[in-house]
């Protein structure tokens, strides 16, 4: 996990997604072109929230997310989400 020198506002919540998986339990590698766009990752940052929303989620959370879900960023040539907290489905 790597520290990110942003700070999101009200209730979004900035991820690093994890690398898609290379292979299947069967150990069959999976080709650049079939591999699916990650949904899991772990929040480097977390806003406020608002007085209607609380945040449940904390720095350093694996968390799982849809498939469309948040806004693609590059800080530093890494990689980022940075999305609401309720597009979050669930932490690990």
């Amino acid at each position: 996990m790597s520290k990110v020198n942003i700070t999101p506002l009200d209730d979004r919540v900035v991820v690093e997604p994890q690398p898609a998986e290379q292979k299947t339990a069967s150990g069959i590698i999976i080709p650049d072109s079939a591999k699916e766009k990650p949904q899991k990752g772990v929040v480097v940052a977390v806003g406020a929230g608002t007085k209607d929303v609380t945040m449940q989620v904390k720095e350093g959370d694996v968390v799982l997310y849809g498939k469309y879900a948040g806004t693609e960023l590059s800080i530093n040539g890494t990689e980022y989400l940075i999305m609401r907290q309720s597009d979050i489905l669930a932490k690990e």
